[in-house]
């Protein structure tokens, strides 16, 4: 009976470690980074055959995850429903592992070298945040 009752209060014990252990490591996830991008797209047509195609390369080789795009200028644009205001002509929404990630890519030479491009056909307002989980 002693055996039972030690295999049983075992099992318990190892149990509330278990949750304490995963609570910790959900403590220290850390939250993902929201990249807001409104883009005044001047001429759509190459901002889409030029400037898109080149942007979304870089950010996916850089960790990137594109939530969503919508708007003017092609490479799988969604249409911009606005519910209060004038929506922007574009917008991209990206999810990153880190604001450093977010950065490292901004400032890279392959995505400067597209915003160059970009640049001749649109302009751009950024805003990244942190999520709240």
């Amino acid at each position: 009976m002693r055996n039972y009752l030690a295999a049983g209060l075992g099992m318990v014990a190892g149990f509330g470690l278990g949750v304490v252990a995963i609570q910790g490591l959900h403590a220290q996830a850390k939250p993902t980074v929201y990249l807001v991008t409104e883009i005044d797209v001047t001429n759509p047509e190459a901002y889409g055959t030029e400037f898109a195609p080149k942007a979304q390369a870089t950010i996916r080789a850089a960790g990137g995850r594109l939530i969503a795009i919508g708007g003017a200028g092609g490479a799988g644009a969604k249409e911009v429903v606005s519910l209060e205001g004038t929506p922007p002509k574009r917008l991209t929404i990206q999810a990153w592992d880190s604001m450093d990630a977010v950065k490292s890519w901004f400032n890279s030479a392959d995505y400067q070298a597209a915003l160059k491009i970009g640049q001749q056909y649109a302009k751009f307002r950024r805003f990244a945040i942190e999520g709240t989980q």
